[in-house]
């Protein structure tokens, strides 16, 4: 049986309340992180796709201290097209996985200069022709380098992306790809390269996967995770005055009996 989504929010996805919620979430994260884009350091949209095919299971940070070194050498598809696979793994090695790695990013110069004429192609469905450059990949590097409507990118989703979004309410899904459908959805189109920038920053910051600071979180007042772990808990009022009625009666009992204790009456 399939297990529910790890980050679901309280009572779950509500559609309609979703796009109300969305509004104002969009708005507080453009005063909280205004014009955020990709940490990957590049200067073409090549260097851009070759850095973000090697930050899969590593870090931005990591992948931004071996590209210098690669881009100084292959600074363009031709170049990388024409590498020695051993160099590339030398440079690239500690970010990981660096065998496949090198064989991807060599693969996708080699595509771009056959099929591409040299140039990252700017649609889709050509990007995600070219190896290593899956749909999340490919909606990193066109919402970055050629926004809509100068491309048909979608909402990239990693798993910070994920975890918040299920968070605040605005999917009910893990799969990367019905996530973004539900985004892509609620989302207006001008929020499309900014907001999953924001998700990002806000799970490294605020809305980690284990000890979630909810109390300073900007996005708190719209979150019904952070609403509900955060609400006062709940008091049994009539538990409480159960127990005052119960040692009020021995009392009155007492009083009742002119003054009389377990032994019986009082001698004088």
């Amino acid at each position: 049986m399939p297990q529910p989504p790890r980050f679901i929010a309280p009572g779950g996805y509500d559609p309609v309340k979703a796009k109300q919620r969305v509004r104002h979430i969009v708005r507080a994260l453009r005063r909280w992180d205004p014009d955020r884009r990709t940490w990957l350091h590049y200067k073409t949209p090549f260097q851009l796709l070759v850095a973000t095919i090697m930050s899969a299971q590593t870090t931005d940070e990591m992948v931004n201290k071996v590209t210098p070194v690669l881009f100084e050498r292959y600074p363009d598809a031709q170049r990388l097209a024409q590498a020695d696979p051993a160099d590339v793994e030398k440079i690239i090695r500690s970010t990981g996985f660096y065998r496949q790695k090198t064989k991807s990013v060599i693969g996708a110069a080699r595509k771009i200069v056959d099929d591409f004429g040299g140039k990252v192609p700017l649609t889709m469905a050509e990007l995600t022709q070219v190896p290593g450059a899956a749909r999340k990949t490919a909606n990193v590097v066109l919402a970055n380098v050629a926004p809509r409507p100068k491309s048909d990118h979608g909402i990239f989703v990693d798993t910070h992306i994920n975890r918040v979004s299920q968070r605040l309410g605005l999917t009910r899904y893990d799969d990367p790809v019905k996530v973004e459908r539900d985004l892509m959805e609620l989302l207006p189109e001008n929020a499309w390269v900014d907001v999953p920038h924001q998700l990002i920053q806000l799970g490294r910051h605020f809305c980690k996967a284990r000890g979630p600071n909810h109390a300073d979180c900007p996005l708190l007042r719209w979150c019904p995770t952070g609403q509900a772990e955060l609400s006062p808990a709940p008091t049994s009022r009539r538990a409480g005055g159960a127990k005052r009625r119960s040692t009020a009666k021995p009392a009155a009992r007492r009083r009742s009996a002119g003054g009389t204790s377990r032994g019986g009456p009082r001698s004088t």
